[in-house]
């Protein structure tokens, strides 16, 4: 029996200036792309995982903008010319080549060819469904904020020294929005009981944020990096969300969203 293959992107349309960007959270990955992966490729890791129910209805009116598909078969949060995020920093790339650990993932490499057919079938639709979204909200509100969802693992020592903090706030040092937005969510972060929380730290914001990100045009944006430890039972298999942590934490992101909401008319004036 043929697996049923999901689109690449999953939309829900909202009445609010917010958009909620989840790229990482998908586990689809093609038969053919699988076949090439070795067994600690196939366990798919490096999933932000469960972070769509983690936000689940935390802004009713919030729009929404998935990605399906695995972030192995294709990142997308990186940029199509798989230009570095972070310069001289370890860190995995468009179609990445290993894990957040820095071990294979490939039993056999995709060549250029494998890339540029995964750019057309999932990160183009990807960033078209989301660049719409961003079109349809600002012609509505006359700005958009674009938030976009991310989480890994708190001890990755390929990527970061020591422990990460629980809440990091990405505005690629304060380019990509007003800076009431990085405000405002710092601000609640800094009450968030039990948290720790960075601006522009380790993690300033992926493509998606840095791309789309140009207050200038009405265009705001920023990332939301958690630690996994603030919501999943363990950061390791099967990576279950963790409902007393999830409880403590979605009131401060339902403020977070909540507030953005609130101050996006002052950012059209």
């Amino acid at each position: 029996m043929s697996r049923t293959i999901p689109d690449p992107v999953e939309v829900t349309q909202g009445d609010s200036p917010v958009i909620l960007g989840l790229p990482h959270t998908g586990t689809y990955v093609p038969d053919a792309v699988q076949a090439k992966l070795n067994p600690r490729g196939r366990a798919l890791a490096d999933t932000d995982w469960n972070i769509h129910h983690l936000y689940d209805g935390l802004l009713p009116n919030a729009t929404t903008v998935r990605a399906t598909f695995h972030r192995y078969v294709i990142d997308a949060n990186r940029g199509p010319e798989n230009e570095s995020l972070y310069p001289g920093q370890n860190t995995t790339g468009l179609v990445p080549l290993t894990d957040f650990d820095g071990v294979p993932i490939w039993t056999e490499e995709p060549y250029a060819a494998e890339v540029e057919a995964r750019l057309v079938q999932f990160h183009t639709p990807y960033h078209a469904a989301l660049r719409a979204e961003i079109e349809r909200v600002r012609a509505r509100h006359g700005v958009a904020i674009l938030y976009d969802c991310h989480s890994i693992r708190s001890h990755i020592p390929y990527l970061f020294d020591g422990k990460l903090p629980d809440l990091n706030i990405g505005t690629a040092n304060g380019t990509t929005c007003a800076p009431q937005i990085e405000a405002v969510t710092a601000e609640i972060c800094t009450r968030a009981q039990g948290f720790t929380h960075v601006v522009n730290g380790r993690f300033k914001g992926g493509w998606t944020t840095r791309h789309y990100g140009q207050p200038e045009t009405g265009v705001h944006a920023i990332q939301m990096e958690l630690a996994q430890s603030t919501h999943l039972t363990a950061e390791a298999p099967p990576w279950e969300i963790n409902a007393e942590k999830a409880a403590r934490l979605r009131p401060y992101l339902a403020e977070i969203l909540t507030a953005l909401e609130t101050l996006a008319p002052e950012l059209t004036r």
